[in-house]
């Protein structure tokens, strides 16, 4: 009887340190892989050209901000005649309100991918991620931004989804 219950009790036991072991490899594992990688390179600075100067904006949480395009989104922000080709990056760089010149840190960044034509109409075939200080993405195609921007298809106040005028 003795036996019995002390091999009942391992057992028992065994099963709670293998559920404890379930347990941690899944959380080490959603470690890992958390998230998605933002859009934008860390280094975006070096490739990265600003097409809309500091300014303020009450649509982006009362924050200063200005924007920058890829090299491959360069050329159809700034004529507004061709159309952005797959893989194009717009950056919106986020500063504090209080930040007239956007000269002081980033508070968080706000990025559009474009995606191919009628891949997404729902998000305006740009795929939206919002970007927090520490690289890590925060929200991903947000309705909000979707919503505002879907209103800026066409000159003069905005361009396939991109909402103003550089």
């Amino acid at each position: 009887m003795i036996a019995r219950a002390r091999r009942m009790g391992a057992r028992r036991w065994s099963s709670i340190a293998l559920a404890a072991l379930v347990v941690v490899a899944a959380c080490n594992g959603a470690d890992e892989t958390a998230g998605d990688p933002p859009l934008f390179p860390a280094d975006y600075a070096a490739s990265y050209v600003e097409v809309r100067n500091c300014r303020g904006s009450g649509d982006h949480d009362l924050h200063n901000i200005q924007i920058l395009a890829d090299p491959a989104a360069l050329g159809p922000y700034q004529s507004r005649v061709n159309p952005f080709p797959v893989g194009a990056i717009l950056l919106k760089e986020e500063f504090d309100f209080g930040d007239l010149t956007c000269a002081g840190p980033i508070k968080q960044w706000t990025v559009m991918q474009r995606l191919a034509a009628g891949s997404s109409p729902d998000t305006l075939d740009w795929s939206w991620q919002r970007v927090d200080v520490d690289r890590k993405v925060v929200e991903v195609d947000t309705p909000r931004c979707i919503s505002c921007h879907t209103g800026c298809g066409a000159p003069p106040d905005g361009y396939e989804g991109t909402c103003a005028m550089p």
